[in-house]
């Protein structure tokens, strides 16, 4: 049985997803990409459909995480922000989520920042438990709740050691994190933190 293949493709390309800051080109791609793979489907090559098609998906997480990257906080005054780097994939430990992660250096000292977004990562359940338990959180050493917007994060702030984890949990499958080291404070963490814009994560990453 054969089944239509424009409407099927018009439902995966019809929502305007493929056309991002990656440009026209990779769109195009995957547009092949997937149209070559219900053909081999139709023609029960199983086999190369679903890697011509799992092609087409890594691709369009590229274009996901091209989206997401641009949510990132600029660099505080004194500091510079590297290029964002995402790593996305089935194994790992993301678990085929998806994680990037943009590092900041202190423009006259030793400070160095690495915020990181994971979305959709098995790795999440667990900090989750810690989130919702407010017990469990004031059981952790050198950790208290910080207030971001309207949400809470989890800053953990050890001054012998001059490092800082400020951590932020979105509707139980995005964490946004700040680790920072050689600092003289945890406030630029948290500052960096607070600087992320939320709104823009949540559209970029809703499913």
């Amino acid at each position: 049985m054969r089944f239509p293949t424009r409407p099927l493709l018009g439902a995966l390309l019809g929502t305007g997803f493929l056309m991002s800051a990656a440009g026209p080109a990779l769109a195009d791609e995957i547009q092949e990409q997937i149209e070559l793979g219900l053909e081999l489907y139709q023609a029960q090559d199983y086999g190369a459909a679903i890697t011509e098609l799992e092609f087409a998906i890594n691709d369009m997480r590229k274009l996901l995480s091209d989206r997401i990257a641009d949510t990132f906080p600029a660099a505080p005054a004194g500091w510079t922000a590297a290029v964002v780097e995402s790593q996305s994939g089935a194994g790992g430990m993301f678990g085929g989520g998806t994680m990037l992660q943009r590092t900041y250096t202190q423009d006259d000292g030793n400070g160095q920042l690495e915020a990181s977004l994971v979305v959709d990562s098995p790795m999440i359940q667990g900090i989750a438990v810690l989130f919702n338990n407010p017990a469990m959180m004031a059981a952790q050493p050198n950790t208290e709740r910080v207030r971001i917007g309207r949400e809470s994060a989890m800053l953990k702030w050890e001054p012998n050691r001059s490092q800082a984890e400020a951590t932020l949990l979105l509707d139980g499958r995005i964490m946004m994190q700040v680790k920072g080291r050689n600092l003289e404070s945890s406030d630029v963490a948290v500052e960096l933190l607070r600087n992320w814009d939320l709104r823009a994560v949540r559209e970029e990453t809703a499913r």
